[in-house]
């Protein structure tokens, strides 16, 4: 990509999307097409048909897509499959209706079975069951993957698919009800922290900033143990990446000459890529990670009538590690980046 090339990143605003921009801003790219919520409905077909066409963006990063944790995925699933799916037809199609030069679309590591072998390599795509608690949001993603693929062997388009695992960093949701586990757990002991030393004009504010606490957690708080509740027996294992890392392997994808691209498009079964760290952590032992991070003096309670999701999910990342790109913030590194952002919305800057 040239500096002046003309980029949209769909989803700029959120976790994913605003440190792409950010990447984007510090590398020097000037000629950047953004467009919020509010001024594009990406769900509206027609409305994403009359952008493309008036915008004719040169590159497309679709970052965009309605995410969350266990709970969300469970609640909402009509929401995530609908969502998903309606985002990603809208703006592949558009794409190539315009010429667009190269596509990133981004995906989930939780398109591949439930329990596939570890390390998961790209090719374990549709070789078993999903996990049930996310299986909407997956057969979404899975159906972005096989039509950037359809479009590229019909069309002669160069759309990749990236793969990210579990992703944390600055901007994340924090909302208990729909984030994920690594800003829930962050921000779970932070209030319990709170309450622990009886500042509970403070967990006061931090409701109205991040969302509402769950009726469950704030009786725990209430009462004398003060203690972090967490979903499931703590024994799964996760790999998480900083949202910084996966920016640097998007950029890092984008900017690979022509000729390798195509190669590694054509080379693959499937036209996908993973992205990680090529490690991974119990689900117990990041929350007492966590707990050291935020200074929780409390005890930590497993709820084991709650369901664990899928029990590891180790990415296989050495297709990417052999094009020339590996990961470069360490998890506490980039935890306790997070929770000082965490504080700086709560407080202001520190």
């Amino acid at each position: 990509m040239e500096k002046k090339s003309r980029i949209y990143v769909a989803g700029h605003t959120g976790l994913v999307g605003s440190a792409i921009l950010r990447k984007l801003q510090k590398e020097g790219f000037s000629n950047l097409i953004l467009r919020t919520h509010a001024e594009l409905d990406i769900e509206r077909q027609s409305d994403v048909e009359i952008f493309f066409e008036k915008e004719h963006p040169e590159y497309v990063i679709l970052a965009a897509a309605k995410v969350g944790g266990i709970y969300a995925n469970n609640s909402y699933p009509a929401e995530f499959i609908y969502t998903n799916l309606a985002i990603q037809n809208n703006i592949i199609h558009s794409a190539w209706k315009t010429n667009v030069k190269r596509l990133l679309f981004l995906g989930s590591s939780c398109i591949y079975p439930r329990d596939c072998p570890q390390p998961i390599k790209e090719e374990y795509l549709l070789t078993g069951p999903l996990e049930n608690t996310n299986e909407p949001y997956a057969i979404a993603k899975i159906a972005g993957i096989k039509m950037c693929q359809s479009y590229n062997r019909q069309y002669k388009t160069n759309y990749l698919s990236a793969m990210p695992t579990n992703l944390y960093g600055p901007y994340d949701n924090f909302d208990l009800e729909n984030s994920h586990v690594l800003p829930a757990l962050i921000r779970k002991h932070h209030i319990a922290k709170l309450a622990l030393e009886n500042k509970w004009e403070e967990i006061q504010k931090d409701e109205k900033i991040f969302g509402l606490i769950p009726y469950d957690f704030k009786r725990l708080l209430k009462q004398g143990n003060i203690s972090v509740s967490i979903w499931g027996t703590g024994k799964p294992y996760r790999e998480f990446l900083h949202v910084d890392d996966l920016a640097d392997a998007v950029m890092f994808l984008m900017d690979l000459e022509e000729k390798k691209f195509n190669q590694f498009l054509r080379a693959n079964k499937v036209p996908i890529v993973n992205i990680g760290s090529g490690k991974e952590i119990t689900i117990k032992d990041l929350s007492l990670l966590i707990k050291e991070i935020v200074g929780f003096k409390g005890g930590i309670i497993f709820d084991s009538s709650k369901p664990d999701g899928t029990p590891r999910k180790l990415l296989e990342v050495s297709m990417l590690q052999t094009l020339g790109w590996a990961p470069k913030i360490p998890l506490y590194e980039g935890i306790k980046g997070t929770y000082d952002f965490y504080l700086s919305e709560l407080y202001g800057a520190i």
